[in-house]
């Protein structure tokens, strides 16, 4: 038989018995049987198996077999889940999903340590449309670094439209103050960059960027060993060039705006633009923006909305979102808002 060469032959077998049809009825009528009488409450089918082994029934199939024949003749109770498209990329943001304009997503890597104690914390990013990917591992990621960070490489890649953020700190503020427009929010008006603060505990917003965390550290981290921080963005730096070369033509593809000549940073002047969370109602249909509760609608709880922050217009907007239905976004509220004209505590 090992001298046989079976790849000509189909894996399945050449001739199959099927079962016989009054067995498959008696099947059927044990299953209505069993729903109805059965003390347990069982009737699937290794339930009508040892029905039959106790009916003396002969022959009696396999489980799979009579799981399939309930199956063949429609018995089954259960639904098959329903698949839906995924939604487009950004579809929480009109612009992004109809591809007019880029989105930079980015993130803190924590929880990394060099074998002596060195604590190590990777400020990465990666753009939604180009994939453009960033990395700049040190000791502790800080506000004031990610704003040095950020205006190297928009200086050196172009502006996007949108910078999409977590809820940390370092990026959003303090929590427990009304009204904080950090230090990155102020870098991103500054700059006409819409600042965007996905809901707490939904990673799903920065999938992408949560694929490119777990390749850094497994392309890098893991493969290597570093002795201090000068080795680890050697590597770092290189596996991010190459990533960039392989998706040079994704890259080039998408059109980034010119970062402005002479500008600086002026943290002290008000800030203009728009910012937009994203966040989830509670069971009232109420959520919390910049400090200030807001109840949206009663009608609309444990949902997503999108709240765009308008600080020209002196209003906030909320928007219904529903993955099932992406490119209906309906207005459910618009409030006023002023921000206070008060001086940026550096």
């Amino acid at each position: 038989m090992d001298r046989v060469d079976w790849a000509d032959r189909p894996p399945v077998p050449v001739h199959t018995q099927r079962t016989a049809t009054a067995i498959e009825d008696l099947i059927l009528d044990l299953r209505v049987e069993l729903k109805q009488e059965s003390a347990l409450g069982e009737f699937g089918a290794p339930a009508i198996q040892l029905e039959l082994k106790a009916r003396k029934t002969s022959p009696v199939p396999s489980i799979a077999t009579i799981s399939r024949i309930l199956e063949r003749r429609g018995a089954l109770d259960g639904q098959r889940r329903l698949r839906r498209p995924p939604p487009p990329r950004g579809w929480y943001l009109p612009e992004v999903a109809a591809g007019r304009a880029e989105l930079d997503s980015f993130d803190v890597v924590e929880g990394l340590v060099i074998q002596g104690g060195l604590p190590v914390e990777v400020f990465t990013g990666i753009s939604l449309l180009g994939g453009l990917p960033v990395a700049w591992p040190g000791p502790v990621v800080t506000a004031r670094l990610v704003v040095d960070r950020l205006k190297e490489h928009w200086r050196q890649a172009g502006r996007p439209t949108f910078a999409q953020f977590d809820n940390d700190t370092v990026f959003q503020g303090a929590h427990q103050h009304r009204d904080c427009i950090s230090r990155v929010m102020r870098l991103c008006l500054g700059l006409d960059i819409v600042p965007v603060f996905i809901p707490v505990q939904e990673p799903c917003f920065q999938a992408a960027l949560e694929n490119f965390n777990g390749k850094w550290q497994q392309k890098v981290w893991r493969r290597f060993h570093f002795t201090g921080y000068g080795d680890v963005c050697a590597r770092s730096n290189a596996y991010v060039l190459a990533r960039r070369q392989r998706s040079a033509p994704r890259i080039e593809a998408v059109a980034r705006r010119p970062f402005p000549d002479g500008w600086q940073l002026d943290l002290q002047a008000r800030p203009h633009g728009r910012i937009v969370f994203l966040r989830r109602t509670t069971a009232a249909g109420a959520t919390t923006v910049l400090g200030r509760p807001f109840t949206v609608d009663p009608h609309w709880c444990h949902r997503l909305v999108r709240c765009n922050v308008d600080l020209d217009l002196h209003r906030i907007a909320f928007y219904a979102l529903r993955r099932r239905d992406p490119m209906c976004q309906p207005l459910l509220l618009q409030a006023d808002y002023d921000f206070p004209d008060r001086r940026f505590n550096e």
